[in-house]
């Protein structure tokens, strides 16, 4: 239970500033009365949902841990706000054309999600974006005859042919030349079959994205036609008489654009571009700014941080607009349909990843003994340096005991491996150091220096535990492992208490790498995060948010951890907790994940069967415990590849 004077002076307001919910949330998130995260899944709207109450309902519909928790009105609203933040910027400014937008699949081309997108963007006419064959194949049914499908990436003839069928269905599909050879390719098809294809080209701008994707821009960009590679097409079309097949003019600056300057410098490039063509008279009629609509993670913006981005929705909306129209009425030129491919701002924040946390490694776990009346000399001393460090008062005197704890410890490590003193001595130094560094601590934060010492930071690192955590960083958070991405992590519930632990995350895998590093706060980034006191026998869930963009599909299988078990939840108002689970999704099994990488069930259970035969016949085992070794065995293919949080306990 929470202690009652934490209770009393800890708020859900400091909370939620404690974890920066209100830099990254975007009004979706916050603590309520009950110290639960909650979430606003209708912006405008008092209705809540508790996730703790999410977390019971979905345990009831035998889901386990750890647990995506999809709140689908989240991904609508997010749907909602982009095209109603280009349209209000359209109406104030009396642009006269409109705008389209298109869901990159990329980012998360979970079938469920491509068909919210869709369902929400359908007043809006939203639109696909696919990148490769495969995408392609899941993405031409989903569209019809209404929705622009736009394709990027590498194309062979077999993919610009498929895009060749849909033309001829009537579908609006818009190949992206990318290269030279593309346009080639698809001129050769096109010729074959007697039509004219409709098409798109991404330019190679001198502009340059910002932050962690900026080579996705300029010149150097991997994909993109240069100015002679798009004068090339260009003079292909005219002389083949079809200036009006090239209906769409693109370019992409990469993900996550963090400063709006750059935004806005690109997309009068492009426009200026744009006027020269339809000037020369080639009838296009979409202006792709590409993706990039970045989303805050919560660590604040400091100059091409690749966490955060320095625009609201509202300002980014309003700059492709402005700047697009105002060199349109310069160039005397018609304003253009305006197309972005969003994707990360779109579905991050409808996705919750819950973990348990199983256990803490503290490296100041005590070790309970009485002193003897001789204890080994170095034991000794370290006991009278504890002392010390409970009367001492002063910086200088609070460091040189921490320093002669220092000392102690070597002294005592070293006697051990030269075998002058044994391993119940070494527990006891061990224990009595780490006493030490905890009352110097909590000394030296109470003098609450403005320039604390070097030895402070030093303890606050060697004090902080490690949260063991029921989940991979390989599979959930992979952007944080390869790049170093952010993602909120906090508490979902006990916020009616203050966490006063100081930890880091780390999960199942046997790898070093399996640990969250970095967390956002209140004052920025920390290599730390507060978290409560472990309480036996009840559950801690951690919530990983902002993992909906590009985490699900990028997922390593690392040790064989495979997809975690998912709800999909709606809201409402006629339902308990303002809630129901419209889906449950199981995570993938343990003969799941084998058969992906090579091991079948039918083969592994005949090799460990004729073990244990084998076993049986060499009197190893008894037969009745050899059959219950084997079918447990058995029993595990169809488990979850993650723990059982059960904790067995002594009677």
């Amino acid at each position: 239970m929470a202690d009652k004077d934490a209770v009393s002076t800890w708020s859900a307001q400091q909370a939620e500033s404690l974890y920066a919910m209100e830099s990254w949330g975007d009004g979706f998130f916050h603590v309520n009365e009950a110290g639960h995260v909650a979430v606003r899944p209708r912006p405008g709207s008092d209705l809540t949902i508790d996730i703790p109450e999410v977390i019971a309902a979905a345990q009831q519909e035998g889901m386990t841990m750890p647990l995506i928790i999809r709140f689908q009105d989240v991904l609508r609203a997010r749907v909602r706000r982009l095209n109603e933040a280009f349209a209000q910027a359209i109406a104030e400014s009396g642009y006269t054309s409109r705008y389209q937008g298109v869901y990159p699949i990329k980012v998360n081309q979970l079938h469920e999600v491509v068909d919210e997108v869709l369902d929400a963007g359908e007043p809006f006419g939203m639109g696909l974006e696919c990148g490769s064959k495969t995408e392609l194949v899941a993405a031409l049914p989903l569209v019809g005859d209404k929705r622009l499908l736009l394709c990027n990436g590498v194309k062979d003839h077999t993919m610009l042919a498929l895009m060749l069928n849909a033309q001829a269905l009537g579908q609006r599909v818009l190949p992206v030349i990318e290269k030279f050879s593309e346009f080639e390719q698809l001129m050769v098809l096109a010729d074959q079959r007697g039509v004219a294809p409709r098409l798109a080209v991404r330019v190679k701008l001198s502009t340059r994205g910002s932050g962690r994707w900026f080579e996705s821009g300029g010149y150097r960009s991997k994909f993109g036609l240069t100015m002679p590679e798009l004068m090339r097409v260009v003079q292909d079309l005219e002389s083949r008489g079809l200036t009006d097949r090239l209906e769409l003019l693109h370019f992409h600056l990469g993900s996550q654009i963090s400063n709006i300057q750059t935004l806005r410098s690109a997309v009068k490039e492009i426009t200026q571009i744009y006027a020269d063509l339809r000037h020369r008279g080639l009838d296009i009629r979409y202006l792709d700014v590409g993706g990039g609509l970045g989303v805050n993670y919560g660590a604040g913006y400091a100059g091409t941080e690749d966490t955060a981005v320095n625009y609201a929705l509202t300002e980014y909306a309003n700059a492709v607009v402005y700047a697009v129209q105002e060199i349109c009425a310069a160039r005397d030129v018609p304003e253009p349909v305006l197309v972005s491919e969003s994707g990360r701002a779109l579905t991050a924040h409808h996705s919750v990843l819950v973990v348990p946390a199983l256990g803490v490694h503290r490296p100041d776990a005590p070790f309970e003994f009485d002193l003897a009346d001789e204890p080994a000399p170095v034991v000794a001393a370290m006991a009278r340096t504890l002392d010390e460090a409970r009367s001492s008062e002063d910086l200088q005197a609070l460091l040189e005991v921490f320093h002669d704890a220092q000392d102690g410890r070597t002294e005592a490590d070293q006697l051990m491996r030269l075998g002058y003193l044994d391993v119940e001595s070494l527990a006891q130094a061990d224990s009595l150091y780490w006493s030490t560094c905890r009352e110097v601590l909590a000394r030296l934060q109470a003098l609450a220096l403005d320039t604390p010492p070097p030895e402070q930071t030093q303890l606050e690192d060697q004090l902080t535990d490690m949260y063991l955590c029921d989940f991979s960083v390989f599979h959930s958070i992979i952007d944080h492992w390869a790049i170093g991405q952010i993602f909120p992590v906090m508490p979902l519930h006990r916020l009616d208490e203050e966490p006063k632990r100081r930890a880091q995350v780390v999960d199942l895998t046997c790898d070093s790498d399996g640990k969250v590093a970095e967390y956002p706060g209140a004052s920025g980034t920390s290599e730390w995060l507060p978290l409560h006191r472990l309480i036996a026998g009840e559950p801690y869930y951690l919530g990983f948010f902002l993992v909906g963009a590009y985490q699900e599909i990028l997922g390593d299988s690392h040790n064989l951890f495979g997809r975690v078990c998912e709800v999909h939840v709606y809201a409402s108002d006629d339902e308990p907790g303002n809630f129901f689970i419209e889906k449950t999704i199981g995570g993938l099994s343990v003969q799941d994940m084998l058969a992906q990488v090579q091991y079948f069930p039918n083969e592994l259970n005949k090799r460990m069967s004729d073990l244990v035969k084998a076993k049986i016949e060499a009197g190893v085992v008894k037969p009745n415990e050899g059959m219950r070794i084997l079918n447990q065995y058995t029993r595990r293919f169809e488990e979850t590849t993650y723990c059982d949080i059960k904790v067995l306990r002594r009677d």
